[in-house]
């Protein structure tokens, strides 16, 4: 299985992505899906393209955020990914 902390990021949507739809734990059957995720992740390329260049555009929230966080560019993206994150969580 992949190290996805070392991918690209549309591989690491795109293995999601996959995941979700394979694994027990998402809408998939299967108890170990790593290995067909492994296998099968190339084919979600056009949705994780999708997903990220929905991301092109930051809410004000992740515009806040981003500016809260300083001045490394890391903690920024980061920053404005987790107020996303916590603006679907609230609703």
């Amino acid at each position: 299985m992949t190290d996805i902390s070392v991918t690209s990021p549309i591989e690491r949507i795109a293995r999601v992505i996959a995941a979700e739809t394979l694994s027990i734990n998402g809408e998939g059957l299967e108890e170990s899906a790593g290995g067909t995720v492994d296998a099968v992740w190339q084919q979600e390329r056009g949705r994780a393209m999708s997903v990220l260049r929905t991301l092109r555009e930051p809410t004000p929230e992740m515009v806040e955020a981003g500016r809260a966080a300083g001045s490394d560019p890391a903690e920024i993206w980061n920053a404005m990914v987790r107020a996303a994150i916590g603006q679907e969580e609230t609703i």
